[in-house]
């Protein structure tokens, strides 16, 4: 039983792979940037 997204060794493609962790990562990449950005205004008097 295999589905489309599927090779005959039962692994995703690497490119849907790759795919979802870019889905993933650069939106929490951009929120950390942005969170380190933000920081040193708490601390500024």
């Amino acid at each position: 039983m295999s589905t489309r997204t599927e090779d005959r060794t039962g692994r995703p493609p690497v490119a849907l792979v790759v795919l979802a962790w870019v889905w993933v990562a650069a939106p929490f990449l951009y929120g950390l940037i942005a969170l380190l950005l933000k920081i040193p205004a708490l601390f500024a008097g």
